[in-house]
């Protein structure tokens, strides 16, 4: 079963998908030295265009932060943000065009057509909230429910350095700053990253869910045709 981590970062995505059984490829246009697996330094939409039809499922993680609530805080704070890319569009298309089952993953107040939401703390991560959405052209059942209010408290990944500060969201109750890198790959359960990949990261077990309900679904063989 071959998969392309389209906007591959350090492979988070990746790593949950190599633990349900998939060959994984990441390609990103940024150079990723620290990817676990098979990678190609490139644009991944003309990679996509080139080589898609290869590949018997697409994972993509746009760039997010065009649409993070760490943004916004910019903003407000400074008066400005830097230029980040809209590319969730133009990669729907692409996908669309190409035929294969899909996956985009992307956040809260990004412009997916959302059809489930994952938390880390109803995929046994108890301090992680990190909803992520994803939009698929695979129907997939049996979601797990976000669970991280019967937490006692949540740990965020984010922000410039890990240094334990408190924050306030009011759905997460308690909430801080992971303090250290090493708090932050045990959250996370990665231990390759540094700060900077892992606070843009996914947990692995995300994608080790959806690969999974792939095969469950039928829409993934086991020998690899989809």
């Amino acid at each position: 079963m071959r998969l392309l981590d389209l906007y591959c970062g350090a492979g988070g995505a990746a790593m949950g998908y190599h633990k349900a059984g998939y060959e994984v490829v990441g390609v990103d246009i940024n150079p990723q030295p620290h990817y676990p697996f098979e990678f190609h330094q490139a644009d991944a939409l003309d990679y996509l265009e080139a080589h898609g039809r290869e590949f018997d499922v697409i994972h993509a993680s746009p760039p997010c932060q065009l649409y993070t609530g760490m943004r916004r805080i910019t903003l407000a704070r400074f008066g400005h943000v830097p230029d980040h890319p809209d590319l969730i569009a133009v990669t729907r298309r692409g996908l669309l065009k190409n035929g294969k089952p899909f996956v985009i993953e992307n956040v809260q107040n990004s412009p997916l057509h959302t059809q489930f939401i994952l938390c880390g703390a109803a995929l046994g991560l108890p301090h992680v909230a990190r909803h992520r959405h994803f939009e698929s052209n695979v129907l997939f059942l049996g979601i797990p429910k976000c669970n991280h209010l019967k937490q006692p408290y949540t740990i965020g990944v984010y922000g410039e350095r890990p240094d334990g500060r408190r924050v306030s969201y009011r759905q997460y109750r308690l909430c801080r700053i992971a303090r250290s890198l090493n708090e932050a790959q045990e959250l996370m359960e990665i231990d390759w990253m540094d700060w900077n990949e892992i606070r843009n990261a996914i947990p692995l077990r995300y994608t080790e869910f959806i690969g999974k309900q792939l095969i469950i679904l039928g829409f993934i063989s086991q020998g690899g045709e989809g």
